[in-house]
C-alpha cells in the first residue's frame, strides 16, 4: 500500500473525529455563530484521550514493523528524525533477515504521562513520557506532531532519559503546558539555535553545553578513536531545523525549557595506503553503497533532548538517540 493510499484510509477512519472537532470549534451565542479559527486561536494541541490513542497506535504499528522488518507498517506513525532512524534500521534488518525479526520482543509503554501545550497554529504537538520494557530504567520521551486537522499523529522524536532527569513542566489551571518559541531570548540558547550550537560544540568544544555523556563524553570518544594507528576518522556535524526536523521546546516549571532537536552527522574512515577499511557489521553493510576499499563514509541522524535554562548557564543534553541511515564505500 502506498503512503498516499494509506493516508486516505486514515482520513476515512478519522472522519467522525474530524466532524466532532469541527463542531467543537463552533460556538453558538445569542448574537449568532462565532467560529474559532485553529490557526489563530490559542488551543490545546490535543485532548488527553487523543494523546493516549496516538501513543497506543504508534506502539502497535512500531511492533508490527519491527516483527516483520517492514517500514511500510509504521510509516504513517513516524516522521522527522525518528522516521529516518527507524526506516534505516528496518531496511537493514530486512536485508539480513528477509523472513522477519526472529528475536522480536513487543514494546510496551506503561505509566504514560502527557504534557500537551496550548499554541497557535500548526503544527500541533505534545510530549509523551512513558516507562518502556526496553532500555532499562530509562523513561521514553516521545514527541508527537501533526500538521493539520486531517493528518494522523506521528512520532517525530524519541529519546531515553533517566527518571530523575525528567523535569517538571509548567502547566496552566487546566493542566496544559506551554510551548516555547524557537527564537525565545529568555533562555540560555534560543531553541532554534541549539542544533547549530551543538554541531559547533562537537567540533570546537566550549562552554555552551554542560559536561556529560552526550557532550564532553562524545568528544572524548571521538578523540580516542582518532588516535588509532592506520585509520583516520573525520567528522562533519550539521543541524537539521526545518519541517519535521524543527526543534520543539516545552516550558519547565523553573522558567527554562526542555528542547527536542535534530542533528546530522558524517563520519569518514580512511585507511592507510594498502589497507582495506573494515565494515563494522552486517547492518552497516546492508546500508552501504559502493565498494569499500580505502574509505567508508557513515551517515547518521541523531535526535537530542536538552534542558535549556532560563537566563544563562550551560545547556544539559539529557538524551540522544542516533541511527545510521546510509553509508558509502570508496
Amino acid at each position: 500500500m502506498t503512503r498516499e493510499r494509506s493516508r486516505r484510509r486514515l482520513r476515512r477512519r478519522d472522519r467522525n473525529a474530524l466532524i466532532a472537532a469541527s463542531l467543537t470549534a463552533l460556538s453558538l451565542t445569542a448574537s449568532g455563530c462565532v467560529v474559532v479559527h485553529g490557526e489563530r486561536a490559542m488551543l490545546p494541541a490535543a485532548t488527553r484521550a487523543e494523546a493516549a490513542k496516538a501513543l497506543a497506535q504508534f506502539t502497535d504499528a512500531y511492533n508490527k514493523a519491527d516483527k516483520a522488518y517492514d517500514s511500510s507498517l509504521d510509516e504513517d506513525h513516524v516522521t522527522g528524525a525518528l522516521a529516518d532512524i527507524d526506516s534505516a534500521r528496518l531496511k537493514a534488518g530486512h536485508a539480513n533477515n528477509p523472513g522477519g525479526n526472529a528475536s522480536h520482543t513487543p514494546l510496551t509503554l506503561t505509566d504514560a504521562k502527557f504534557t500537551i501545550p496550548k499554541k497557535v497554529g500548526w503544527p500541533r504537538w505534545f510530549v509523551a513520557d512513558a516507562k518502556g520494557n526496553k532500555g532499562g530504567d530509562y523513561r521514553w520521551l516521545l514527541v508527537f506532531t501533526r500538521s493539520g486537522l486531517g493528518e494522523p499523529w506521528q512520532a517525530a522524536y524519541l529519546t531515553l532519559v533517566l527518571p530523575r532527569e525528567v523535569p517538571e513542566f509548567k502547566k496552566d489551571a487546566d493542566g496544559f503546558g506551554e510551548a516555547v518559541p524557537a527564537g525565545s531570548a529568555q533562555l540560555a540558547v534560543p531553541p532554534g539555535d541549539l542544533g547549530k550550537d551543538y554541531a559547533v560544540y562537537l567540533k570546537n568544544g566550549g562552554k555552551t553545553f554542560a559536561d556529560g555523556r552526550n557532550t564532553s563524553g562524545w568528544r572524548a570518544d571521538r578523540k580516542a578513536q582518532a588516535s588509532k594507528p592506520g585509520l583516520v576518522r573525520q567528522y562533519i556535524d550539521q543541524p537539521l531545523t526545518h519541517g519535521d526536523y524543527a526543534p520543539l521546546a516545552l516550558r519547565t516549571a523553573d522558567g527554562g525549557a526542555l528542547v527536542f532537536f535534530t542533528t546530522h552527522h558524517y563520519e569518514k574512515r580512511t585507511g592507510a595506503p594498502g589497507t582495506t577499511v573494515p565494515v563494522p557489521n552486517k547492518d552497516v553493510q546492508a546500508l552501504t553503497k559502493g565498494e569499500v576499499k580505502q574509505s567508508l563514509t557513515l551517515e547518521y541522524i541523531s535526535n537530542e533532548v536538552a534542558l535549556d535554562p532560563a537566563g544563562s548557564g550551560p545547556v544539559s543534553v539529557l538524551g540522544r538517540v542516533q541511527g545510521l541511515t546510509a553509508a558509502q564505500g570508496e
